[in-house]
């Protein structure tokens, strides 16, 4: 036992310091203000390319991708009638169509879905 903690011990002293090393080694100072400014075809560019990104596109595409996966959910059920019983089928396709559903109207609700406020 004492064996595998001193064995431990060396391997993160030894990657420890191969880890200060490197980052001491392969800093660069050289700070280039062309390497550092957005490229457009060679140009200067016209206005400022960090644009704030809209955080409402970003929610309602998120809400896109969450309701699209619960509908892929649904596709196969059509499917699996022949191989399930009725009512599981019944009760797994009521219940994913129910959450879809509370989903859309609580998106609804808290005004998520609005283009311009």
């Amino acid at each position: 036992m004492f064996l595998i903690s001193i064995m431990t011990m060396v391997i993160l002293l030894i990657s420890s310091f191969l880890m200060i090393i490197s980052s001491i080694l392969c800093k660069k100072v050289i700070t280039d203000r062309e390497k550092s400014s957005p490229f457009e075809c060679g140009f200067d560019p016209k206005g400022s390319a960090r644009l704030p990104f809209s955080l409402r596109f970003f929610l309602i595409a998120v809400i896109f991708l969450i309701f699209d996966v619960e509908i892929t959910l649904l596709l196969p059920l059509p499917y699996i009638i022949k191989f399930t019983n009725i009512t599981t089928w019944l009760f797994t396709g009521v219940y994913f169509f129910m959450i879809l559903l509370i989903g859309l109207y609580h998106e609804w609700n808290q005004g998520a879905l609005e283009w311009a406020t």
